[in-house]
């Protein structure tokens, strides 16, 4: 009998197989399952890794295989990587010897035709039908070359199995007569090479015959994908030569825009443009930053405005303020009354502003494994989630709210403006500004405790105060509320809720926030997009913020859209970017921003819009023709050193120092983050420990006593499963933090905040705490009778 022919390798075909790996002098080899395509070779465990493990890869085109013995054989690209294989025989460590040679030629052939195709290409290829007709003849004189060769092969072929197979019977006849142990030995050694030489063989032949398969079935596939490169470079040119001549006309209408005379010009750029009429080069290519589309299909693209409206903004006011509400020049107007409004206060000159720290001891370097607090917690809320304070950082969710005021100067300008339309692009900037302090925060801030407080006294240097109260904790909520002497106030209430998905964590906040301007009673509100933490597992933490908000004037119906684009490494855009347009209450656009939350925002003012071609996705997109855009906010440099404090701003430096005066509630007073911030981990951790189970048990007790204050004889029987459903609740929540609870169903809140009160405002339609006054009355007399003992 004959035995069957084997699977032998050809170029471009994937090879597969066990092969023995030696791996240490403990284990030896091991059995391991080997790939080899496309010019690499791979090798897993088991074939079921294939879809998701690869424990190793050489690339062959730079490897060297050598034969050790009859069944050994070592690979090794320079002493960077070496294997140690065993196949099971010689006759399959020679298959493998041939797939491996002819991989490692293949690659090496792509590669040097990869580095050469440039001196390859012809300089202009043909266009004309009688060049396509000479390409096409040429192609099929050297398939039919190929196809005789191929056959003079096969028919080598034919030869070389016909008269192997009959050497491989001779021999074997030979082998069986047992002339003598050494003349078996040797019949059986020729035998081997006799079917090593017709594998060999048989790969050479195949590689030839599939070769020529591929060229035939892709040849008109080919002839088909080249007319249409030719045709699509043709649209292409054409293309280019329209935008060409687009790019020329808007080239020469902003030039015409930029000589105008002094008198014809905004008044209020007259220094910055000079009494020259031409300008230089540099000037023209700063002046025309415009943006375009987004990579993400955009919803609006922003060209340069025709200089008719130029020319009109100096000598026709009155029409463009009835057209979109707000000329440019008020804008420059109010922009300089800000700067010397006579009732901006002047603290320097009414008492001494206390000088805040600027440092605070540096971070320690703690090793912990994150992935091994993680690992069980996929898909969990994060607040049930034990964390030790190693992954926080020194301060509290309340304080992370008050960071919010960091850009204050925003409201303050925003209370001065006369249109409600230029009010909402400082509000909306001041939204966008609240993040620019988390793009390297990757600490999770502490749980605040039921009750804790915090107080953010600026009223000497900037005119506001602000106090935040953690009012619930199932779920955990947090009411801010924060009133400046420069005729604004801010008020909040944020609920985390938060998901681990294992390579990321997604913080969604729940809630509004609200700002009231006390001259125009404009009453603006909006709610803040998802945060997400990447590389929970590995590699380098990184936040990105995604999502949309809407900003809505209550009184006015003006809105602003924002949008905070997510990150993708494929987008040709900068990242972390934001777009929005302000509208009307009738949907007409009047402001357009942009700009990025971790650096700056710009608005620049509509003077028309109009609908253009079909994006991406077949959505039409508005092109608006601006003015030039103008900075509304820019963040401020992080202090030196920040990398070592946890990339603190300058505010947030501050908001953890000791003051005098505050409640004994307040988050300043809190042991476990105040060790923290001192460099004392373990300390730290065990003090909350003890924080934590002081308020489980004092929240026990206080549900005792609503089950005790209960009259009827039913919510007496509940005493019982109350009790028992607290008992399971210590169970769950032992190590975990203050706010962590099993069933939020389960166990209703009986605490009624200290310094808020629940509002239903008939304004927005929302219902959230709102401050109810008190706190800083009892600072000045010194009464903190009324607060819990939290810590």
């Amino acid at each position: 009998m004959s035995e069957p022919k084997p699977p032998t390798p050809t170029p471009g075909d994937t090879y597969k197989g066990w092969l023995f790996k030696w791996t240490n002098y403990i284990k030896g080899y091991q059995r391991r399952w080997f790939v080899l395509s496309n010019g690499l070779l791979s090798y897993y465990r088991t074939q079921a890794e294939m879809g998701h493990t690869c424990r190793g890869t050489i690339n062959l085109a730079t490897a060297n295989i050598a034969v050790e013995d009859s069944c050994n054989f070592v690979i090794s690209n320079g002493g960077a990587q070496t294997y140690h294989l065993k196949a099971s025989s010689e006759v399959e460590r020679q298959r493998w010897i041939t797939a491996l040679e002819l991989a490692k030629a293949k690659a090496v052939r792509m590669q040097a035709e990869s580095d050469d195709s440039g001196d390859e290409c012809p300089a202009v290829p043909p266009t004309s039908g009688q060049g396509g007709s000479c390409r096409n003849s040429e192609v099929q004189s050297t398939l039919r070359t190929l196809s005789s060769k191929v056959e003079d092969l096969n028919t080598c072929n034919d030869l070389i199995v016909k008269h192997g197979s009959a050497l491989q019977r001779s021999l074997s006849e030979l082998e069986g007569l047992r002339v003598g142990g050494d003349m078996g030995e040797k019949m059986r050694q020729v035998t081997e090479r006799a079917t090593l030489f017709r594998i060999t063989s048989n790969a050479m032949i195949n590689a030839c015959r599939d070769f020529l398969s591929l060229a035939q079935s892709h040849s008109k596939r080919w002839q088909k994908a080249l007319q249409v490169e030719r045709d699509q470079r043709i649209r292409l040119e054409e293309t280019l030569e329209q935008l060409a001549k687009q790019h020329n006309h808007l080239e020469r209408a902003f030039r015409g825009a930029t000589v105008l005379p002094p008198s014809f010009s905004n008044p209020a750029l007259g220094n910055k443009g000079g009494g020259s009429g031409k300008g230089d080069a540099s000037d023209e290519d700063d002046d025309n930053e415009f943006f375009d589309a987004m990579e993400d299909p955009a919803e609006f693209i922003t060209v340069p405005a025709d200089p008719k409206y130029h020319r009109r903004s100096g000598s026709n006011v009155s029409g463009i303020s009835s057209e979109t509400g707000m000329d440019d020049q008020s804008v420059n107007f109010d922009e300089l009354s800000l700067a010397s409004n006579p009732e901006s206060p002047q603290p320097l000159e009414l008492e001494p502003v206390r000088q805040r720290r600027t440092r605070i001891p540096d971070k320690p370097n703690y090793y912990l494994n994150l992935w091994s607090i993680m690992k069980n917690c996929i898909g969990k809320e994060l607040s049930k989630i034990p964390m030790p304070v190693n992954f926080n950082e020194p301060l509290s969710m309340l304080q992370r709210l008050s960071e919010d005021l960091e850009y204050y100067e925003l409201l303050d300008k925003a209370a001065k403006c006369q249109s409600s339309l230029e009010q909402m692009c400082y509000v909306a900037a001041f939204t966008v500004s609240s993040y620019s302090t988390t793009v390297h925060r990757t600490g999770k801030p502490f749980n605040p405790l039921l009750g804790e407080t915090f107080e953010l006294d600026r009223l000497n240097e900037c005119g506001y105060r602000s106090l935040c109260e953690q009012v619930s904790h199932h779920p955990p909520a947090a009411a801010h509320h924060a009133m400046s002497e420069k005729g604004w106030t801010l008020r909040q209430e944020i609920t985390l809720a938060s998901k681990f998905r294992g390579k990321y964590l997604s913080i969604m906040p729940l809630g509004s926030i609200q700002c009231l301007f006390d001259k125009s009673n404009n009453h603006y509100s909006w709610k803040k997009v998802t945060t997400t933490v990447h590389n929970i597992i590995v590699g380098k933490l990184w936040i990105d913020q995604s999502g949309e908000i809407d900003v809505v004037n209550h009184k006015t119906g003006d809105r602003c859209h924002l949008k905070f684009a997510p990150y993708s490494y494929f987008s040709r855009d900068v990242p972390r970017k934001v777009t929005g347009v302000v509208t009307d209450k009738d949907g007409k656009a009047h402001y357009v921003l942009s700009g990025t939350w971790d650096e700056k925002m710009e608005f620049s003012r509509v003077m028309q819009s109009s609908k253009g071609e079909n994006g991406t996705e077949g959505k039409q997109r508005t092109v608006y023709q601006t003015l030039k855009a103008k900075e509304i906010w820019r963040k401020n440099p992080l202090p030196e050193g920040a990398e070592n404090m946890y990339f603190f701003s300058s505010l947030a430096l501050t908001l953890n120092e000791p003051e005098e005066g505050v409640a004994p509630t307040d988050s300043r007073r809190r042991p476990d983050q105040r060790l923290m911030e001192d460099g004392r981990w373990d300390e730290a951790n065990a003090e909350k420990q003890r924080i934590e189970e002081k308020q489980r048990s004092v929240r026990r007790e206080r549900e005792r006593e609503a089950v005790k204050a209960a009259s009827s004889p039913e919510e007496a029987v509940c005493e019982d499963s109350v009790n028992d459903s607290a008992l399971k609740t210590d169970v769950v929540e032992t190590g975990t933090e203050a706010n962590e609870v099993s069933d939020e169903s389960a166990h209703p809140d009986n605490y009624q905040a200290l310094w808020f009160e629940k509002f239903d405002d008939p304004v927005s339609g929302e219902t959230l705490h709102i401050y109810k006054g008190g706190y800083w009355e009892a600072k000045d007399q010194g009464s903190w009778d009324m607060c819990p003992d939290i810590f």
